[in-house]
């Protein structure tokens, strides 16, 4: 299998949670590319106020839902900003509804919205500046994705290039050269 192909693989079929499963059993040390990954969706629930014990259960604005079985399809207000961002990626009513259909994913588990995550990702230019470790152009590409990252434009509280490095390299994630 070549580097890209692994790359690939990992990123579409193996959920964050199991890459420590998938260390073990392979008896070697996990790919760069692969801590970046994880690192970089770290980053994300960070800068998107998720991160934390329940980062898959939280809706826009803090509130919790209660079951997997679905996007909550919640419309919240907070202030003058109303969304239906729900999940540790803050994944939009809308956008859920075509990552479900594109990747046939059962639920709003965990795994599902890393896998919907990581699409997302991909579908803005930015995997491979992901899991290279190119982290500042990984930013830029995804910053219309997701509200808080540098320069989205939004309108909501975005964070600084600089804290996002420092929660991304916490994380496991390294800088390309």
């Amino acid at each position: 299998m070549n580097k890209h192909t692994w790359q690939y693989v990992v990123a579409g079929l193996v959920p964050t949670a199991l890459i420590i499963l998938f260390k073990i059993k392979q008896k070697q040390m996990i790919p760069a590319s692969v801590s970046n990954l994880k690192a970089f969706l770290f980053m994300i629930q960070y800068s998107e106020g998720t991160y934390g014990a329940n980062a898959y259960r939280t809706l826009f604005g803090g509130e919790l839902f209660d079951n997997y079985n679905g996007h909550p399809g919640i419309a919240v207000t907070k202030g003058n900003l109303t969304s239906t961002a729900a999940g540790a990626y803050q994944i939009l009513y809308r956008t859920w509804v075509t990552l479900q259909t594109a990747l046939n994913l059962p639920d709003f588990s965990p795994f599902s919205q890393d896998r919907g995550a990581i699409e997302l990702i991909r579908r803005r230019g930015a995997l491979d500046d992901v899991m290279s470790g190119r982290l500042s152009a990984a930013i830029d590409k995804c910053r219309k994705e997701w509200a808080s990252l540098p320069n989205a434009g939004y309108g909501q509280r975005e964070q600084s290039l600089q804290t996002l490095t420092r929660i991304y390299q916490q994380s496991g994630g390294g800088i390309a050269a």
